[in-house]
């Protein structure tokens, strides 16, 4: 507690603001004065150059000056330094709006107590790049790292111009709504800068990242495009074999896994008939796969469960408990058995649709997409399936997560990374590539140069997929993770509240007596930021929560605002046009209808 001696202190603090005021536009107008003065003097001859007396050119400058003239003595200490002084004023006002909203500017992306760029060292530019050197045995002897090269742009630190970047052996998940900036500020930015191969899942084409992306990354690689329900009404250029993965037991488990979650949530995956149906999805994939025939042909096995043909091929080829399990289904109550099989049909469906077969099963017309090639390459793969796709978001789940096996595969092979590192993107996570084990795998993705970036819409929606237990391993895991705008959910945003902490807060008190005015300061701790202040995170900023760092506030960089913008936005406009052209071709009717109708 502090406390002022009395009232009279007042005056002495208005007397003290009095004499700065008087200084502040006395002290430039008698130096005009002066100035000004002299230079007339000398101009017309009519004295010396008179030393630097400022109050004297302003009050009593005919002593200063006894030869000059009073016209002149006027104009020189009177006219020229009040209309000097103005300007000046007007000039010093302006440059201080110019700062002060500037300044503003920076404080409303800023909030104090987040961290600063010494608190998140590790992520600024001369710290990736370090760390890129040691990662990447390509650039242990270079001069020069380009940025693309040393790791992956989250953002700027708000208010400063620091890069934020995730390193090549960062794994992150961005929670962010939709028109928050996920595709725009991370998904797009993070493919055109990736360095290697790059895996792209979404549900959506036109004015995604699927249009913005696909002509820069043809430059740098083919582009796969996977489209088995043609959003992007893609053309058919290439066929991938679901089954070279599930010649094992654990291969043919893994397939079946992925036709398990893309019809039922984490909650209901332990159930009797859920289970029973995944086993005998595995047992025939398995048998198929052994066989070296389509997988289409499980969907037949399925409809006569009496095909004695997988048990004969299980047993050919030395599954002979695998075959007795199947046997045993196959034999037992009717009703169980129709339940099983029913179960399993209904996970398998969109393998009837010959649209969505086709791009599963071998053909001569086209290229065989392998995993194993790709994750060596500069290539880019692009998986597109609708929302609640089932069988073929399946199909794009077991696609992407072959890639990510195959690419742990080469990386040990490789002495323990890949080298440049494999980005996947795998936006819409939560509905187009349910990978089961996907927090399982995040704990070792980072340390093989393969870098996850999972997106999804909010926290409940990763529960839902991978259940409370998966999600928070996934988080938990996760050296990075990015929030956006957009967060609702008022238990998560409480949660995000506890983790960016809180910071001591001055407060003064002042109070009045007889005695006096009297003023006390206390401090108190309150949230950096509280739920409320989360939830209404205004779109173009993030929170960045890295691994054994404060939390920081970031300024995201959407593609559009960055240099060569202009050109990347006419690909993805000629893009989508194309999308448009496709679709409308195939909604009109060909010849062969109107002779058929005839």
């Amino acid at each position: 507690m502090r406390s002022a001696p009395s009232s009279s202190s007042d005056g002495y603090d208005l007397a003290l603001k009095v004499l700065l005021a008087a200084l502040a536009v006395g002290l430039p107008a008698g130096s005009i004065a002066w100035l000004s003065s002299n230079i007339a003097a000398w101009a017309a001859g009519t004295g010396p150059w008179v030393p630097y007396r400022p109050g004297d050119a302003l009050l009593r400058p005919e002593q200063l000056w006894p030869a000059a003239g009073e016209t002149s003595l006027l104009l020189t200490t009177r006219v020229i330094p009040v209309l000097l002084t103005l300007l000046l004023a007007v000039a010093a006002g302006l440059l201080w709006m110019r700062y002060k909203n500037r300044a503003g500017g920076s404080r409303k992306k800023t909030v104090a107590g987040m961290a600063t760029a010494r608190d998140i060292q590790p992520l600024l530019a001369k710290a990736v790049e370090a760390k890129a050197r040691s990662l990447r045995p390509s650039l242990k002897n270079a001069k020069h790292i380009a940025p693309r090269d040393a790791g992956i742009l989250v953002g700027n630190l708000a208010g400063t111009r620091h890069e934020v970047r995730m390193g090549f052996e960062d794994v992150a998940v961005a929670i962010m709504a939709p028109r928050s900036g996920k595709t725009t500020s991370l998904a797009i930015p993070s493919i055109l800068a990736a360095p290697g191969p790059v895996l792209l899942t979404s549900n959506k084409a036109a004015g995604d990242a699927y249009t913005a992306c696909f002509d820069a990354r043809c430059q740098v690689g083919r582009v796969w495009s996977m489209d088995p329900q043609q959003i992007a009404h893609a053309e058919r250029t290439m066929w991938w074999n679901p089954l070279a993965d599930a010649k094992t037991l654990d291969g043919a488990g893994r397939l079946a896994g992925h036709f398990l979650a893309a019809s039922v949530d984490a909650s209901q995956q332990g159930d009797f008939w859920s289970k029973a149906g995944s086993n005998i999805l595995a047992q025939l994939f398995l048998a198929a796969a052994l066989d070296e025939r389509p997988i289409t042909d499980v969907m037949g096995w399925l409809a006569f469960p009496a095909d004695r043909t997988p048990l004969d091929i299980l047993r050919d080829h030395k599954f002979t408990a695998v075959a007795s399990q199947l046997k045993g289904t196959v034999e037992g109550p009717p009703e169980t058995r129709d339940g099983i099989y029913e179960t399993a049909r209904q996970y398998a469906a969109a393998l009837l649709n010959q649209d969505i077969a086709a791009w599963v099963t071998p053909q001569s017309s086209v290229a065989e997409f392998r995993p194993a090639d790709f994750v060596t390459s500069t290539d880019s793969l692009f998986l597109l399936s609708k929302d609640g796709g089932g069988g073929a978001s399946a199909l794009i789940a077991a696609c992407a997560d072959s890639v990510m096996r195959a690419a742990t595969a080469q990386a040990e092979r490789a002495g323990g990374r890949l080298d440049p590192p494999m980005l996947a993107i795998l936006d819409e996570a939560a509905n187009v590539c349910k990978i089961s084990d996907l927090p399982d795998l995040y704990s070792h993705l980072g340390s093989r140069g393969i870098i996850p970036i999972t997106i999804l819409q909010s926290y409940r929606q990763g529960q839902k997929v991978w259940g409370d237990a998966g999600m928070d391993a996934m988080w938990s895991a996760a050296t990075v993770k990015i929030i956006g705008s957009g967060i609702d959910d008022p238990d998560f945003a409480d949660k995000l509240s506890r983790m960016v902490g809180d910071h001591d807060v001055e407060t003064t008190s002042t109070s009045t007596s007889e005695s006096g005015k009297s003023t006390s300061v206390s401090m108190r701790q309150e949230r950096i930021l509280p739920a409320d202040a989360i939830r209404a995170l205004h779109k173009g900023s993030a929170l960045c929560l890295a691994t054994g760092m404060r939390v920081a506030m970031l300024a995201l960089r959407p593609w559009y605002a960055e240099p060569g913008s202009d050109e990347l936005a006419a690909a993805s406009a000629r893009a989508s046009k194309a999308i448009t052209a496709r679709a409308i071709a195939k909604q009109q009717p060909s010849q062969s209808d109107f002779d058929q109708a005839a």
